[in-house]
Formats: C-alpha cells, sequence, structure tokens
C-alpha cells in the first residue's frame, strides 16, 4: 500500500527560528531554499553551501541544523514553546512570531484531529519551499513508499513531493492594480512525477498500457474470409462496438492473435467456414486466452457480458497493484 502523508511548518515559525540562529534578515530566503534541500541532500552538503556559497558562519550554520532535525506532531510545537530565545523573536511590528505561529499550527492540529487525519501529518521544521510569497503554513504531499533516503544514495526510486502549496496573503495585492489584500492558500500537483512513479508501477507489475480503443477483434481462420470479417466489423459498429480487422486479405491466424495480445484488445471475435456453417462464433478472452462458442444470434448480448467481465478482471487487478 502507498500512503500519502503531509510535512507542514509555517514561514512566520521559520523566520523566528533563522533570527534566533543569527541569519541576517536579508539571507532568509536564500537560506530558505537551501535548507529546502534537506529532503534530499545530506546535511554536510547542504551545511558547505550555507556556509561557503550563502556567507553564514559555521555556528549560525549548525544552529540551524540543531532545529531543522526536529520533526513530529503537537509534542514539537510543546517543545518549541519552552525554546525562550524562540519565544522572545518579534518581527519589525512587533509581533510574536513564534509564538503567533506555534498558536495558529496548535488550532490546525486541533481541527485535522477532529477530521480524523492527524496520523497522516507531520510538523516538518526543514520544509521550506523556498518561495517568497508564502506568509502562513506551507505543506507537501509525499509518497511514504517514494521518499528519497539519503543512506540509498542513487539506487532508489524517489520523486519528492507530489504535491505542494501554502498560504500567501500578500500576491493577491502584488498583482491587483487596486492593491485590495485577498488572502489566499493554494496548492498544485505534480503531474509528472505521478506518472513517473505511476509507469514504475506497470513496469515492476509487468502491466502494459493501452494504445488503441479497440475492444473487439474480428479474425478467421482460414483464406479468404476477408468479406466476412468486413460483414461483421460492420455489424459490430452498427452496434456500438469499437472493432477493428487485420487489412490483409489473408491474415495468418498466430499474427492476429499476437496483435491483440500486443495490443491488450480484450476480446477476439474468430469465424471460420465451419462457424459460418453452424451459425456460431467463437469468442477468445484475449488475457485468459478462454475461448467460447455461442450462438450468431446472440453475439451482441453476449460481447456486451464478457467485455464486463474482463473489464472488472482488469479493474481489480490494476486496484492491487496500486495497493502494493
Amino acid at each position: 500500500m502507498i500512503f500519502i502523508i503531509y510535512r507542514l511548518i509555517t514561514r512566520k515559525l521559520l523566520d523566528a527560528i533563522f533570527a534566533v540562529c543569527g541569519v541576517p534578515d536579508s539571507h532568509f530566503r536564500p537560506i530558505s531554499s537551501s535548507v529546502d534541500k534537506l529532503d534530499k541532500t545530506p546535511w554536510h552538503v547542504v551545511r558547505n553551501e550555507m556556509i561557503n556559497e550563502k556567507g553564514l558562519t559555521p555556528e549560525v550554520a549548525d544552529k540551524i541544523w540543531s532545529y531543522v532535525q526536529m520533526h513530529g506532531n503537537v509534542d514539537s510545537i510543546d517543545k518549541l514553546r519552552t525554546d525562550v530565545q524562540l519565544m522572545a523573536v518579534k518581527s519589525a511590528n512587533e509581533e510574536n512570531l513564534a509564538g503567533e505561529a506555534l498558536d495558529g499550527l496548535k488550532v490546525l492540529f486541533r481541527y485535522l484531529t477532529l477530521y480524523g487525519i492527524m496520523d497522516k501529518i507531520i510538523f516538518d521544521l526543514k520544509l521550506a519551499r523556498g518561495l517568497d510569497y508564502y506568509t502562513g503554513v506551507i505543506f507537501e504531499a509525499v509518497l511514504t513508499k517514494y521518499q528519497y533516503d539519503p543512506q540509498l544514495g542513487d539506487d532508489q526510486v524517489a520523486v519528492g513531493s507530489v504535491a505542494g502549496g501554502g498560504r500567501y496573503d500578500g500576491l493577491v495585492c502584488k498583482i491587483d492594480p487596486r492593491k485590495r489584500s485577498v488572502p489566499c492558500i493554494g496548492a498544485s500537483i505534480g503531474v509528472e512525477r505521478i506518472f513517473a512513479i505511476k509507469e514504475h508501477q506497470m513496469i515492476e507489475s509487468q502491466i502494459q498500457t493501452k494504445t488503441i480503443e479497440t475492444e473487439v477483434y474480428v479474425a478467421s481462420a482460414q483464406k479468404n474470409l476477408i468479406e466476412e470479417r468486413m460483414k461483421l466489423c460492420s455489424y459490430l459498429w452498427a452496434n456500438d462496438f469499437k472493432a477493428e480487422m487485420a487489412l490483409k486479405r489473408n491474415p495468418k491466424m498466430l499474427d492476429q492473435l499476437q496483435y491483440c495480445e500486443k495490443n491488450q484488445i480484450e476480446l477476439c471475435v474468430i469465424i471460420g467456414s465451419g462457424e459460418l456453417e453452424a451459425g456460431i462464433v467463437k469468442i477468445r478472452d484475449v488475457g485468459t486466452r478462454e475461448e467460447f462458442e455461442i450462438p450468431r444470434a446472440q453475439l451482441v448480448e453476449q460481447l456486451r457480458v464478457y467485455l464486463t467481465k474482463v473489464r472488472q478482471r482488469i479493474q481489480e487487478s490494476s486496484s492491487k497493484t496500486n495497493n502494493n
């Protein structure tokens, strides 16, 4: 089973941590970008970037590390409240940055508990998302099975977050000609990352992606039956089936069946001189290779029944793959 968990923090709390660690105000956003890399980059690499590229002293960088290692839930909030230096940090307009941020988080956690999803939430101090316009809570969604593990190096399938967003109270004001203050919260989904995981799952489970719409293939087991195949295709189209046949006059039976399997066509209707004389057709379940003979007069009705069964089987198989 693949679980989604949500990591979150607030911008005000992160700013308070940087302030108490001695980071200059002008470096808050550049250092946020460095902290955000800790999800997939070892600390010694990030530390080197903070010191040699962004101008922090080793002492300031190490103090940041002492904070950003912290993660958990409501207990972490209570622990931070005992940090006297952190709780004393004030903003330019004399707001208690850490206190206000922790109060907001406690309310949020209470609401998440009432919704019954607190077990999917992690309070993570290294979540920075280095974008300037966030003003409040910041969050990311990650797939637990595909999180990056620094100890495994490159030998792993990891995509980082698959969604993320946050609160941005000042963004609309910057682009609105009337400069209205509009509190907002938004999120985006990492479609490419989700597709990458789905492709990996299909390779692991050896499931191929169906690329054509054909659901019924009309095949002939003998030569000189092209017109009979054409008539049967026309009949199926008239009854709203997505059908096709080989364009060759006398295709080999094996080639026709292999085409069905390669393109994951659900059913194959097979005709031959014997079937035509007896007024029957043979239906082949391409996935299981089982074959059934039915009266031709019942073809439409029976095809719909068999298609329903095949699709249910495919759906169940797909669900098992997603759960693994």
